[in-house]
């Protein structure tokens, strides 16, 4: 007979004092620390347990007691329940204070590396509508509201496209505004919803792995530029055709339609092959100057205007004079290294994904820039002594590795290669200071920039510059 589960307590007139990892509140009570959501500091709510360790326990917020002065209404109907978002109960001012304190604690507590003075984080001129790519899953088994089960109501409908609720990989909310991208991006989805109900076709089933519709993607640029992607779980081709072309004549506004068909158990597409149906096979974005395309399976960063921002950052603490050989590490669609090409001598982009190469290298020729090279494969597997011993030692090694950071494979090669200097932009300052410890016995960290990308969730980008010593 399996264990009873005890019974957690209810911890009542909690004060929130302050924000911990992960975007999570934080307060301090008899039994030890107590983390939990959607409250700020100053509120004083009752909580009740959901998880208790030996020293910390986590809990979810039952009644707010009193709201703390510092706390500001939400502006989505749809907070807290999509789970994104998080801190839109938090001043824009207080949020990427937090931010600071996060890379900082990171770095000191992870990477216990000497740090100079950290630049203050540099925060993000719009705060909503910032996105430029978000993908909306197709469900058959929307998920209810609290106030809407309460309500009574008959729900004869129950298909949903909008975003996964968290820790339920079968049930999607239906979003009717979102506030992380245009004003299109929430009448495409809408139509394509609208459409496909009235049209009977099928939404997908993620338990019993059935059903037509299954994702769309939209993608934007600050050029005007759509890209919709368009996922079936299988093909029939009346449908699909009615559905895309309903989308053609209703959105001119759509300067690229791709769609796929995936049957797979998981939603990745990396391993798929897109269908063009209409207009071109990428859209391009712009950035003093350079055109970059971007495809369906390409990386950019989803806010553009910080992405330039984070690039200049990047750019600045390489200290180009224009004899350097630069490796630009995780290139993807070579954005980096296209940015910096013109101070360089030579800039070698290496990168997983091939279709993102390919789009490098379309981008490199596109800007007339004749002195960079990419190679596609493992970053392990590319970047090794021998393929140093043939390229030539890097004077400058620019890195953007995901959120995993470095394999320590990679940290060796390039403390092997010993280049000067390192910028090491990360999307996750503790994987970031994990690899800044590997780094130490070769660098020492001479600058700090957090870059806000993410506003009103808990993410930050960070930029370290690193000197041989």
């Amino acid at each position: 007979m399996a264990p009873r589960k005890k019974n957690l307590p209810l911890l009542e007139a909690v004060e929130i004092t302050g924000i911990a990892g992960e975007g999570k509140a934080l307060s301090k009570t008899e039994n030890g620390v107590l983390f939990t959501q959607y409250a700020v500091p100053g509120d004083i709510v009752d909580i009740q347990v959901t998880k208790k360790k030996n020293n910390y326990m986590e809990g979810r917020v039952v009644r707010y007691v009193k709201l703390s002065e510092r706390r500001t209404q939400p502006f989505c109907t749809h907070y807290g329940v999509c789970g994104g978002c998080k801190w839109q109960i938090l001043p824009y001012e207080d949020q990427i204070k937090n931010k600071q304190q996060q890379v900082e604690d990171n770095l000191k507590r992870i990477g216990k590396v000497e740090l100079p003075e950290i630049s203050p984080i540099l925060g993000s001129q719009k705060t909503i509508y910032y996105r430029n790519k978000l993908e909306f899953s197709a469900s058959n088994k929307r998920w209810l509201t609290e106030e809407q089960v309460k309500s009574g109501e008959s729900f004869d409908c129950m298909n949903a496209l909008g975003f996964h609720i968290p820790g339920k990989f079968d049930k999607v909310l239906d979003i009717d505004h979102c506030y992380l991208q245009t004003e299109l991006s929430d009448n495409i989805r809408l139509s394509v919803k609208d459409y496909a109900t009235k049209n009977n076709l099928e939404f997908y089933d993620f338990r019993a792995q059935q059903g037509f519709l299954r994702n769309i993607i939209i993608r934007t640029t600050e050029k005007g530029n759509v890209m919709l992607i368009v996922v079936f779980f299988h093909e029939d081709e009346e449908a699909r055709k009615g559905l895309l072309n309903h989308l053609v004549k209703n959105f001119p506004q759509i300067s690229s339609l791709i769609y796929y068909i995936n049957s797979k158990c998981n939603d990745t597409l990396t391993d798929q092959e897109p269908h063009l149906f209409h207009g071109e096979d990428y859209i391009e974005e712009e950035m003093e100057g350079l055109r970059f395309k971007i495809g369906p399976k390409s990386f950019y960063q989803t806010n553009t205007s910080q992405a330039y921002e984070l690039y200049k950052v990047a750019r600045n603490f390489a200290n180009l004079t224009g004899n350097e050989l630069v490796y630009d590490l995780y290139t993807g669609t070579g954005t980096i290294a296209c940015f910096v090409a013109k101070m360089a001598k030579k800039v070698i982009g290496i990168e997983y994904v091939p279709e993102a190469i390919e789009d490098a290298k379309i981008n490199a020729e596109n800007n007339k820039l004749d002195n960079t090279l990419f190679y596609a494969g493992d970053m392990k597997e590319i970047l090794t002594n021998e393929f140093i011993h043939k390229h030539g030692k890097p004077d400058v090694i620019i890195t953007d590795p995901p959120r995993d950071g470095m394999h320590p494979d990679v940290v060796a090669t390039i403390l092997n290669a010993s280049p000067e200097r390192i910028v090491y932009v990360s999307c996750n300052p503790a994987t970031q200071a994990r690899d800044l410890n590997m780094l130490d016995e070769k660098y020492k960290v001479m600058a700090v920039q957090p870059v806000d990308m993410f506003p009103h969730t808990h993410h930050v980008e960070n930029v370290v510059l690193l000197q041989k010593r």
